[in-house]
């Protein structure tokens, strides 16, 4: 059975102070049934490492190559090396913003998947994209050029962000949330086979606040969610945790 999964993206917020949000949601699930993960700033990776406990910390993303003149940019070695256990990558912000196509994101998990890190792979669709009834054809294409033959379920994480949602307040319905996840779903099994297929956690993401998480996590395949400004204080985030803890 898939360990549903919560996971917070506090994309460009936080200083050192902000630790004691790790160090609060950690000590108030220290037991969980669920497993949490946190992508802070760069950073405060080694230093959220430190006092995460049971949290395991993840990057933002992560160049392709393991060194090199690339200014600026982190890899997956040296995440690992500062104690991220995973990477969020594809993210709409980074696709859009830093113009990254799906073969850099592939080329991106190749490299995460190398240092033991789990890959969640960002996909979603644009407004305009979803009025023009594109969705599935777009999370296809994502999908298949940004995930690559090394995904399991160990190293792999699926978080549907529709892009459209994300900082907006607004949120698909159930039933939009539950055929892009079936989607997703068959499209793995179909690639991956059945085990690796059914293995994958999906995550949803896109405005999901304390109030929503419920009826959000009762969607088929979802196996948890990645929050972004929920993300950033213990008092919103552990509401959205113990809704999901509700359903493992």
């Amino acid at each position: 059975m898939r360990r549903k999964l919560a996971a917070g993206n506090w994309k460009m917020n936080g200083t050192g102070r902000n630790l004691v949000e790790i160090e609060t949601l950690a000590r108030d699930h220290a037991e969980s049934v669920v497993d949490l993960i946190l992508c802070p700033p760069a950073t405060l990776i080694e230093r959220a490492a430190r006092v995460a406990g049971p949290v395991l910390i993840g990057g933002q993303d992560c160049h392709a190559e393991a060194s090199g003149a690339h200014t600026g940019d982190i890899s997956a070695l040296q995440l690992r090396d500062a104690g991220a256990r995973a990477v969020i990558l594809g993210h709409s912000e980074r696709r859009e913003a830093h113009e990254e196509d799906s073969a850099m994101v592939r080329e991106k998990a190749r490299a995460a998947h190398a240092e033991n890190l789990t890959a969640i792979i960002c996909v979603g669709e644009t407004l305009a994209q979803r009025e023009a009834q594109n969705t599935l054809d777009i999370i296809g294409a994502q999908l298949s050029l940004s995930v690559p033959d090394s995904a399991t379920g160990h190293n792999t994480v699926i978080a549907y962000e529709p892009i459209w949602a994300i900082g907006t307040g607004k949120v698909p319905s159930t039933d939009q949330i539950g055929e892009v996840h079936d989607f997703i779903r068959s499209r793995l099994e179909r690639r991956f086979g059945a085990g690796v297929g059914r293995s994958v956690r999906l995550l949803y993401g896109g405005s999901v606040k304390p109030d929503n998480a419920a009826q959000i996590f009762a969607v088929s395949n979802v196996d948890g969610a990645l929050v972004g400004g929920a993300s950033l204080r213990a008092a919103d985030f552990s509401p959205i945790v113990a809704a999901l803890e509700a359903t493992a």
